[in-house]
């Protein structure tokens, strides 16, 4: 259907508000906005099932901007199409406290379905989203009764594609034949330096061929052209889309058009006052809507709004027909977990030596078949990190209900993915990986705290003793990269009853949790002799009090320890002990829930008094200094590690109970 003269101008209005936004502001991306604007256009008005009134809406199609500089577009269709987002808003665009912010931030404007930024982030966390349309449609779904069957839409544009995270997770899209997702890429040619041929010649339609995807090519600034290519794209059932849209950076600005000056900052009144004159609105006013276009719009909210109430009839009549699918679905919805999943988990011998990581793989296994959207994977390496679920299937085009998530050598891919799986509210997703290479998830990770997803990390081979593999593998300062970004909760435990409580802290936390586990096996805890259930809970707790209640507090002794190094802890306890000196030790499996404790509490671990403190973890000292105190030690490593058996390793690297007993022994003598 051709276009009509109120869409077009419609489209203006929205290029307009974006354009005012970004003025008013003194800052911004104008560029993308005015060139992307009838392809955005055209998915919020005329191919998206949303309902403005309900952004929530459990069926709705995602749509990601990926390239998220170029917010302000986003913000002006928001607005339009009847979300709440008002006209205020807009204008308080990168302020303080607005609704509005520089990029897309998720919880903070209604329809921002995820946070988006650093480039290559959204097309990535939106493979995720598609994926788990299919995982929960296989495990939902019913003949005639699609109860989840949404679409995921990108926009993404030229820098987008340059990242490689977005061809680690373009490749596996197209792996997984996900037909329900669709790129509009805005190929306007132009970054921040100038032309894209000066670092970008590559023939993308080519690649995304090679990866199994639909190609097509087309004109961005035609909207006929992008809603046919659109709707061609949703009948491609068995592979994403990838809609190479053809547009014009700053389109409609007479000076700055197609040129990096367009990109990035203010156009400039005088530039803006001729762009307004060109589309033919008043020059003189801002943030201008005409009334023909606020009527016309209407009929999106009126539409969304129909589409729900069909869906929520599907509903009703699934929820009769299935009650116990739709009771699930519900309490998955509302973020709780079945009755009596706890009681499926394992019970350790305090008699058997266990690698925290097989603890964990049984911890999964008990209680997967129990909590079927809690699925996840590894980059490859399944049988190291314990991920592989017994008697589960995998995740494949003809198997969707897999839990069990094959993401390849694709570290950043996989954390993104994670993200966009739990964004769809459906699941609880975890993928797993070498602890050193956590470094090539930063960024994703940076994003679920941010974001506060229920995305499980899990990392293993968490320290220097994994041995042989050498100083590329062993971890040094990731422990401290992970407890420095704000939200994180990152839990190392120190046997596989520590293990059993991190899980159960995992699964229900509402926000992202990193879950460090070791290679080499560890003596299991008593559990009837140790305070672990209530004291993992608590981030640091007193696992083994001093022999005798010390006399005077220059003669007692804390020592601190976290993961694989609290064994050492209590060999050293029991050292000291024989010599005389209390020592008490304290279990510090998450740093975070500790500082989250009262005040009381902290004190009663760490009373001020007791200043002979030994702080012991197998990674960098960076951080720990707050519990040492001055007078106190740590045993850490500041260096990279080397290629040697793990238990020589660690006794090299003095992570040894007769290093922590000298260590003692010598701030004993300290004045």
């Amino acid at each position: 259907m051709p276009t009509e003269p109120i869409e077009m101008q419609a489209i203006n209005t929205a290029r307009l508000l974006a354009v005012d936004m970004v003025e008013k502001a003194g800052s911004g991306h104008p560029g993308m906005p005015l060139g992307a604007a009838p392809m955005a256009f055209v998915l919020f008005t005329k191919v998206m099932n949303h309902n403005p009134a309900n952004p929530n809406w459990v069926n709705r199609d995602r749509f990601v901007l990926s390239a998220g500089h170029g917010s302000a577009l986003l913000y002006a269709l928001l607005h339009l199409t009847g979300y709440d987002l008002g006209l205020d808003d807009l204008k308080s665009f990168r302020q303080w406290e607005s609704r509005t912010p520089g990029h897309p931030e998720y919880g903070v404007t209604p329809g921002v379905e995820t946070t988006t930024g650093p480039l290559g982030q959204g097309i990535s966390t939106a493979v995720g989203m598609a994926m788990a349309e299919r995982f929960c449609a296989k495990h939902l779904n019913a003949e005639e009764l699609e109860i989840i069957d949404y679409y995921t839409f990108v926009l993404c544009g030229d820098g987008d594609l340059m990242e490689g995270i977005s061809s680690e997770t373009a490749s596996l899209a197209g792996h997984l034949k996900l037909g329900k997702l669709i790129c509009l890429y805005d190929s306007n040619r132009i970054s921040i330096e100038g032309s894209t041929t000066l670092a970008f010649t590559e023939n993308v339609g080519q690649r995304f061929l090679a990866y199994g995807w639909h190609v097509e090519h087309l004109d961005g600034n035609d909207p006929d052209a992008v809603e046919k290519a659109l709707l061609f794209a949703k009948t491609q059932k068995d592979r994403p889309s990838l809609l190479i849209a053809h547009t014009n950076i700053g389109f409609g600005s007479p000076n700055k058009q197609d040129s990096a000056a367009a990109h990035g900052e203010p156009l400039g009144s005088k530039e803006v006052i001729l762009l307004k004159r060109g589309f033919g609105f008043p020059e003189e006013k801002t943030f201008y809507i005409p009334d023909a276009v606020k009527e016309h719009l209407k009929s999106v909210k009126v539409k969304g709004s129909c589409q729900e109430e069909k869906w929520n009839a599907l509903w009703h009549n699934f929820s009769q027909r299935f009650p116990s699918s739709a009771e699930a679905f519900e309490e998955r919805m509302q973020h709780r977990l079945p009755e009596g999943w706890e009681e499926l988990l394992p019970i350790f011998d305090p008699s058997e030596k266990l690698a925290t990581r097989q603890a964990s793989k049984k911890v999964l296994d008990s209680i997967c078949h129990k909590l079927p959207f809690l699925a996840g994977g590894s980059a490859d390496l399944a049988p190291s990190c314990g991920t592989l679920l017994n008697g589960g299937i995998d995740f494949t085009p003809a198997h969707y209900n897999g839990a069990n998530f094959r993401f390849g050598v694709r570290e950043h891919a996989m954390g993104a993915i994670i993200n966009g799986m739990a964004l769809s509210q459906f699941m609880i997703p975890y993928g797993a990986t070498f602890l050193v290479f956590s470094d090539y998830m930063k960024p994703a990770l940076r994003l679920a705290a941010l974001m506060k997803t229920h995305s499980i990390f899990i990392f293993t081979h968490d320290s220097i003793a994994l041995g042989e593999d050498g100083p590329t593998h062993q971890p040094i300062e990731q422990l401290a990269m992970l407890r420095s970004i704000p939200g994180m909760m990152v839990l190392r435990p120190a046997d596989a009853h520590e293990t059993k409580e991190a899980w159960k802290i995992a699964l229900t936390a509402r926000r992202p949790v990193c879950l460090i586990f070791s290679r080499q096996a560890l003596p299991v805890l008593d559990a009837d002799r140790y305070p672990i259930s209530d004291g993992v809970r608590k981030g640091g707790y007193i696992l083994s009090e001093w022999n005798k209640e010390p006399q005077k507090a220059d003669k007692a002794a804390i020592i601190i320890a976290t993961g694989s190094e609290v064994h050492t802890a209590l060999e050293a306890q029991n050292l000291l002990a024989e010599s005389g000196v209390s020592a008490r030790v304290v279990s510090m499996p998450s740093t975070e829930l500790f500082e989250e404790q009262p005040e009381s509490y902290r004190l009663s671990v760490l009373p001020a008094t007791i200043t002979n403190r030994i702080v012991i973890e197998a990674a960098s000292s960076f951080g720990w200094h707050r519990y040492a105190t001055d007078r106190g030690k740590i045993i850490g490593i500041d260096h990279f590690g080397a290629s040697a058996p793990g238990s020589v390793t660690l006794e090299k690297f003095g992570f040894t109970a007769t290093n922590v007993f000298d260590t003692v022994q010598s701030l004993m003598q300290t004045p």
